[in-house]
């Protein structure tokens, strides 16, 4: 059993690293920190651990609105608005699986966001190193 301590201390350490992340990089924490936090929920749930659960899920979706809101539509299109879609899809899931401390739905959340993590992750360097997408565009 991992201690609400030990998670606190993880994200106090990913808070400092996001303090120099390059933009690339805050994305892939924040799917990495959902990640994690779904992992924890779904022990809670599985330990019959209510406000921990509800504690974690709602962690959750708040991490997964910050990834939403930093969709940029303007310059990311169709893709923009599919991932905007599907983020409105897993923070219901994720009040779902709150309500009715529901693991599949969990789950469910789980595997989109490694999906959409797995395509994040193989994005070029250029993109992954910049700082701003000023950069991203003058690379090209």
């Amino acid at each position: 059993m991992v201690s609400n301590s030990a998670i606190n201390s993880y994200r106090q350490a990913a808070s400092s690293e996001a303090m120099y992340a390059t933009p690339f990089r805050l994305v892939q924490m924040l799917m990495t920190g959902a990640l994690d936090g779904i992992s924890n929920a779904r022990g809670s749930i599985q330990r019959k651990e209510h406000e921990a659960r509800h504690n974690e899920i709602n962690w959750i979706i708040s991490v997964i609105e910050a990834l939403r809101g930093a969709l940029d539509f303007e310059q990311g299109g169709e893709i923009a608005n599919n991932l905007d879609m599907l983020y409105d899809y897993m923070i219901r899931r994720l009040f779902e699986a709150n309500i009715n401390q529901d693991v599949e739905a969990l789950d469910e959340v789980a595997s989109l966001l490694k999906e959409i993590k797995t395509a994040w992750d193989a994005m070029p360097e250029a993109i992954q190193n910049a700082k701003n997408i000023d950069d991203v565009v003058k690379t090209k």
